[in-house]
């Protein structure tokens, strides 16, 4: 069963209770090199089952959804109150073909927009932090639980791609064994 607006809110903030948003954000493009950097075209293209996406796909998401951040962030700093719309992101990788992309480009297409919206969070006058946007499916979002929503998206993401990063790890030390197995 999908999950409702309010259930996927409280996930996502969940991934940074306690922590400094703006600071999450700032680690994201480096933890996502370490994650990426070294691996085969094959390992980032790897799915870990069906339906979920690889490496590869994830990064390119996270690219789309960095221009999604700065298009909605600007827009509320713009005209305060505005609609927002959400986007299908299943769709989105489907027709951007995801599992196309260079994940190094799509790196260093989120890397570039990241240090941009940070660039315009950090001038930001304090009060513009409580304006908003109406979000069709999640109501009211100020660009203070915007930056704290798309920091909780960067870690959810971070974690998949641990987690695909050890299946990986795991897959290739049995391989391993397997071989080993086989010279006796």
């Amino acid at each position: 069963m999908p999950e409702t607006p309010q259930q996927y809110i409280q996930r996502i903030l969940g991934h940074v209770d306690g922590q400094d948003a703006i600071k999450v954000q700032r680690t994201t493009a480096a933890k996502l090199k370490k994650l990426t950097q070294g691996r085969t075209s094959k390992e980032l293209k790897w799915k870990p089952e069906p339906g979920k996406w690889s490496m590869a796909e994830i990064v390119a998401h996270l690219a789309d959804v960095e221009i999604v951040a700065s298009w909605r962030m600007r827009l509320i700093l713009g005209a305060n109150g505005t609609a927002i719309q959400p986007f299908d992101q299943d769709a989105w990788a489907s027709v951007f073909q995801y599992n196309k992309l260079d994940p190094k480009k799509s790196l260093e297409v989120f890397q570039l927009l990241r240090d941009n919206n940070l660039a315009m969070l950090k001038a930001l006058p304090p009060e513009s932090w409580d304006n908003y946007g109406m979000h069709a499916e999640r109501g009211k979002e100020t660009i203070a639980h915007l930056a704290r929503m798309f920091a909780g998206h960067d870690t959810n993401h971070i974690r998949q791609i641990e987690s695909i990063a050890a299946r990986l790890k795991s897959a290739g030390r049995k391989s391993a064994g397997k071989k080993k197995k086989k010279r006796k």
